[in-house]
């Protein structure tokens, strides 16, 4: 690392290597060499003048692309492709006359930014399955560990671990469905020409339509895409871009809103993210368990969701075929957007394999509150016996409010249940029954088991044994 350059923390801190080898100007480069191949190949196939030697030539530098000489004609033509195009032909003089021939500049731009945005969400969704099937197997752990739940940030009926885990889960699984979506609906650029219409490879077939088309199919399948985009401009749709960056905001949506979940409820002592035995917290206060993955995946998940507004406003400024504005946005966007989910999907798998859980503290904090909860229960089961629903009513009512005012006026424990039981209207009910809090969860661990079984599990199994390469949490 040149520590005297700004070194983006997305490559250097926390995106992992496979990642950040998609996006690589060697990757990059090495590609539009195959593009160009692929399309003197399939032309040769259609009739034009291409000898063997020439691909022969092409097929023996396609990895050792020459950055220093591509840089240096670069600044001479201020031109990327045609730089490459020079750079390729010198180390390819017999091929150099067919090199990017009827070609404009977008036919290994466009192409190629579609193949490595292919790469990349398939790298995305084996990293997001892998962060369902640990959740799954978090939420069955806990399936019926009865826990508050909170509405408006407020104690409200009870729920469990394990039936919270699955509304986490159950954006992801989403996430998951709209990516493996993109994926299916994703093609070529193909072979269509300056501005879309493929007028310089008409004039090269001398007019034959159909082997035209044939030229852009061989391509599209040579470059692993089982078709193209039946129209473009010069370039393929931008819409394409906002799609890719909708679905990765959706992704850090979701992350950002669990990892928040989990910020809230370490600092309420009933669950934690994982905690190495070396680790420190804060530099001056030596006891500190900080969740400093959640908040880092909080962080990287607004970078995330502000870079969806800049595919958006391209898209919209793409005047008639394409103006130029898009590029050094899209330099930006399409990587850093790919290398921030993958950081951010790291940081998921890492939580989400060890996340500790205060069974006691989940169990403290759900006594506190019970009590009022179970109200309805005790008046219920204290008319059944025959009492008056109007009077008891009012006498919990009288309880209820004697007991909130020694909690949060004196700081003392809540007291109601006592304070019934030395109740003669109450006193005969088995109060402990009454507020037993598994009785007060629904069919929340019901819901998990169908949850796992009808959800997670096809998706456990559909990518069992793929594996998404390293995981390590580098910081």
């Amino acid at each position: 690392m040149d520590h005297d350059q700004y070194s983006n923390p997305l490559i250097s801190r926390y995106a992992s290597a496979e990642m950040s080898q998609i996006w690589s100007p060697n990757k990059k480069f090495r590609i539009w060499r195959k593009l160009w191949l692929a399309l003197a190949t399939a032309q040769k196939q259609l009739g034009l003048e291409i000898s063997e030697s020439q691909l022969g030539e092409m097929k023996k530098h396609l990895d050792d692309v020459d950055f220093d000489s591509a840089a240096r004609y670069e600044k001479q033509l201020r031109h990327d492709v045609m730089a490459h195009v020079h750079a390729f032909g010198d180390q390819c003089p017999n091929a150099r006359p067919i090199i990017h021939l009827g070609a404009t500049s977008c036919f290994v731009t466009d192409n190629t930014d579609l193949i490595l945005i292919n790469e990349s969400l398939k790298l995305v969704s084996e990293r997001l399955a892998r962060v369902i099937g640990h959740l799954g197997e978090f939420a069955k752990q806990h399936r019926s560990l009865a826990s508050l739940g909170y509405t408006h940030l407020q104690p409200a009926q009870p729920t469990t671990v394990g039936k919270r885990a699955c509304l986490w889960n159950l954006d992801f699984v989403d996430d998951l469905r709209t990516i493996e979506f993109r994926l299916a609906k994703l093609k070529a650029r193909g072979v269509k020409g300056t501005t879309g219409t493929q007028a310089s490879f008409l004039k090269l077939f001398d007019g034959a339509h159909e082997k035209v088309n044939e030229l852009d199919r061989l391509v599209a399948t040579s470059i692993g895409f089982d078709s193209s985009y039946e129209v473009t401009g010069q370039t393929y749709s931008r819409k394409i871009d906002c799609q890719v960056l909708d679905a990765l905001s959706g992704i850090a949506q979701s992350a950002h809103k669990m990892a928040t979940d989990i910020r809230i409820l370490a600092h309420r002592k009933e669950m934690e993210e994982p905690f190495e035995k070396d680790q420190i917290g804060s530099s001056a206060m030596a006891y500190k368990r900080n969740p400093m993955r959640s908040e880092r995946i909080c962080s990287l998940a607004r970078f995330v969701i502000s870079l969806q507004s800049s595919p958006a406003n391209t898209l919209a400024t793409q005047w008639m075929e394409r103006t130029l504005d898009d590029s050094a946005n899209r330099r930006l966007v399409l990587p850093q957007a790919f290398l921030a989910i993958d950081a951010i999907l790291i940081l998921l798998e890492n939580v989400t394999a060890g996340m500790v859980v205060y069974p006691k503290v989940i169990a403290r904090n759900l006594a506190a509150e019970l009590p009022f909860m179970s109200t309805e229960n005790i008046l219920m089961a204290a008319v059944a016996v025959g009492g008056d629903r109007q009077t008891l009513h009012e006498k919990i009512r009288q309880h209820s409010q004697a007991a909130a005012a020694q909690v949060k006026e004196q700081g003392q424990e809540n007291d109601l249940l006592e304070r019934l039981q030395n109740d003669e209207d109450f006193n005969k009910l088995d109060l402990d029954a009454l507020t037993e809090p598994g009785s007060f969860v629904g069919r929340a661990p019901e819901q998990v088991d169908e949850f796992l079984e009808r959800v997670i599990t096809p998706i456990n199994e559909g990518y069992n044994g793929r594996d998404p390469g390293s995981s390590e949490l580098r910081v």
